[in-house]
C-alpha cells in the first residue's frame, strides 16, 4: 500500500521502584484497593488489558482480541519492567513479543523505544549521572527486547543539549518533544529559520538537531492538542470520535509531503486514567487499518521511509508537564495537582538541595573506596546494570574479570557489588515522581526518602561514614503542608524507621 498520510500513537508506560529498599519488596498502599499495591492495580486496568484488548462487533460481542503494543509505538520504564517480569509475567511476556512483532509490521523496525534508566529529570543530573542514566537504559533494553533501541524516551521529556550530547554519543537516532520545547525550525539548506511561536510548529515531520559537538539527534515533536485531548478532555469516552479526531489531524494546506499525525501520552491514559481507554485505543487503530489512504506506523519505521528534510533547535531545559521549564522538580513553580488546596511546594527546594548534598557525599566516598577494587570506579557503575539484570555466579565472575584492580576475595567483592548498590539507589533517589506531586509527605517524596535513608545506612554499615546529620540539615527546611506530618525530617524519620540515627528529631530524644 502507497501512502503519504501516516499515524503513530506513543505510549510513555512507567512506574517508579515502589520497593522498600530494606525489603525489597512494595508495601501494602491501602489506597490501591482491592489490590494490595498501585503496580498491581495499574496492571490490572492498563498494562494487562492492552495486552488483551477486545474489539467489539454492532452488537457488542467480542469479534477479536488483540495485542495494542503490536500497533503503537511505546517505551517501558526499566523499573516497571522489572517490576512486570517478576510480577505479571504473561503481560510481561505479551509487551516483549509485541515488540517482535511489531518489527515484521513495520519493515523491521520495533515499536519498543528505550527510556533513561529510572526517570531522573535529565537537565537537573550531574553528567555522570546522565550517562550511566543513558547506559544503563540502554543496557536494559537490550537484555530484554534482544535488539538495540533506535529511540529514548526523555522522563517529562525534559531536555537539554548535554543530554542529547549523551543520548546521540550512545547511537540514539531519535526522541519526542512536546511541541512548546522547539525554538525554530527550517528546511535543511535553507538560510532563515522560523521562529516557533505560540506552538506553531509543523508536527507531521520529524527534525534535526546539530549538537554542538558535531553530532546530531533526530526529535519527534507530537501533535499538542490532539495529545491533550486524549490525556485531559475525556476523547477516549468514544473510540469511533477517537478515530476521527486522529484522521482530522491531517493537513490540507499542508505540501510537504509525506504527513505523520502521531501523539504521545502517558501510556496509562489507556485503562488506568481512563476506563476502558484500551478499548477506544483498539477501536481507533482497528479504524485506521480498514482505510487504504492511511497508514499505521511506529517512528522508526518512519524514519527508515522518510528520513527528515527540515532541521529544529531546541528550547533547552524545558519538559511537557512544566510550563515553567523544569521548575517543577525544584521550586514552587505553581506546578501541582490540586489548585484548590491552598498548599505550596516550597518543600521542593530543600528536597533537592538535601538529595544533591547526599549525591555528591556519597560519590567521593564511593569514588575514593571503590578505587581499591576497580581500574575505573564510574566505569565500574555504568556497567553494574549487567550484573542488576543477570546476578550470576557467571556474570559476575566475568564482570570483575574485566574490571578489577586486582584479583578479588569473595569478601572483596561483596563490598564492592554493596559499593555500586549505592549508587543505585543514589541514582533512584531521584526519580521524577518525588517533586511532580503536591507535598513531601506523599506516598512518592516517601519512596525517594526511603532510597536516601538506604544511600545513608550503607554509607554507616560499609564505610563507617556517618551522612546523617548533614542530610537532615538540609531537609529540616523542607516543610510539609500537612500541620501533623511536619518537616522532611519528621517525614524521613516515619519513610525510615529501622535507621538508627543520632539526629535528635529522628532518635525521638
Amino acid at each position: 500500500m502507497s501512502t503519504s498520510h501516516y499515524i503513530c500513537i506513543h505510549g510513555h508506560f512507567y512506574q517508579p521502584a515502589r520497593e522498600n529498599p530494606w525489603t525489597g519488596s512494595l508495601p501494602l498502599a491501602a489506597d490501591a484497593y482491592p489490590f494490595h499495591d498501585w503496580n498491581a492495580r495499574i496492571t490490572s486496568e492498563c498494562y494487562g488489558p492492552n495486552a488483551w484488548s477486545q474489539i467489539r462487533d454492532a452488537h457488542g460481542r467480542v469479534s477479536e482480541i488483540v495485542n495494542n503494543y503490536e500497533r503503537i509505538n511505546f517505551n517501558f520504564g526499566p523499573t516497571l519492567l522489572s517490576w512486570l517480569e517478576r510480577h505479571a509475567r504473561e503481560v510481561y511476556d505479551a509487551i516483549i513479543a509485541a515488540d517482535k512483532v511489531s518489527q515484521d509490521r513495520f519493515s523491521g523496525h520495533g515499536s519498543a523505544m528505550a527510556q533513561c534508566y529510572n526517570h531522573m529529570i535529565m537537565p537537573l543530573a550531574n553528567e555522570r549521572d546522565k550517562e550511566t542514566q543513558v547506559v544503563w537504559g540502554i543496557r536494559d533494553f537490550r537484555h530484554r527486547f534482544g535488539r538495540d533501541p533506535e529511540g529514548m524516551w526523555l522522563p517529562e521529556t525534559a531536555v537539554d543539549l548535554k543530554t542529547l550530547e549523551v543520548l546521540a554519543a550512545n547511537g540514539i537516532k531519535y526522541t519526542v518533544l512536546a511541541p512548546r520545547q522547539i525554538a525554530a525550525t527550517r528546511r535543511i539548506g535553507a538560510s532563515e529559520w522560523v521562529a516557533n511561536e505560540n506552538e506553531s510548529v509543523n508536527t507531521h515531520h520529524p527534525y534535526i538537531v546539530r549538537l554542538p559537538s558535531g553530532r546530531s539527534i533526530i526529535v519527534f515533536v507530537y501533535n499538542g492538542a490532539l495529545a491533550r485531548a486524549v490525556a485531559f478532555e475525556h476523547l477516549l469516552a468514544n473510540g469511533e470520535q477517537f478515530a476521527e479526531r486522529l484522521l482530522s489531524g491531517f493537513a490540507e494546506s499542508d505540501v510537504e509531503s509525506p504527513q505523520l499525525v502521531h501523539i504521545a501520552t502517558d501510556g496509562e491514559t489507556y485503562g488506568h486514567h481512563h476506563t476502558f481507554g484500551d478499548m477506544a485505543l483498539v477501536y481507533a487503530l482497528h479504524a485506521v487499518e480498514q482505510r487504504s489512504d492511511v497508514r499505521l506506523t511506529n517512528y522508526s519505521e518512519f524514519l527508515h521511509l522518510h528520513p527528515p528534510t527540515h532541521e529544529a533547535t531546541i528550547l533547552e531545559n524545558t519538559s511537557w508537564s512544566c510550563a515553567h521549564g523544569f521548575e517543577r522538580w525544584r521550586s514552587n513553580c505553581g506546578c501541582r495537582m490540586n489548585v484548590n488546596a491552598g498548599w505550596d511546594q516550597e518543600w521542593r527546594t530543600p528536597l533537592r538541595d538535601a538529595m544533591d548534598w547526599l549525591r555528591d557525599a556519597a560519590n567521593g566516598i564511593f569514588e575514593e573506596n571503590a578505587s581499591n577494587y576497580f581500574t575505573d570506579p564510574w566505569a565500574a557503575r555504568d556497567d553494574f546494570v549487567t550484573l542488576l539484570l543477570d546476578p550470576s555466579e557467571s556474570a559476575e565472575k566475568e564482570y570483575f574479570s574485566r574490571l578489577q584492580v586486582k584479583r578479588l576475595t569473595p569478601t572483596a567483592r561483596r563490598h564492592a557489588i554493596a559499593l555500586l548498590d549505592m549508587q543505585k539507589h543514589m541514582m533512584l533517589m531521584y526519580s521524577s515522581c518525588g517533586w511532580f506531586f503536591d507535598d513531601i509527605s506523599g506516598v512518592e517524596a516517601t519512596m525517594l526518602l526511603q532510597q536516601a535513608g538506604w544511600v545513608i545506612a550503607q554509607a554507616r554499615t560499609l564505610l563507617k561514614v556517618d551522612l546523617l546529620d548533614g542530610y537532615l540539615e538540609r531537609l529540616s527546611a523542607a516543610k510539609s503542608n500537612d500541620p501533623e506530618a511536619g518537616d522532611g525530617v519528621q517525614v524521613f524519620r516515619r519513610a525510615c524507621p529501622s535507621l538508627q540515627a543520632r539526629h535528635p528529631a529522628i532518635a525521638g530524644t
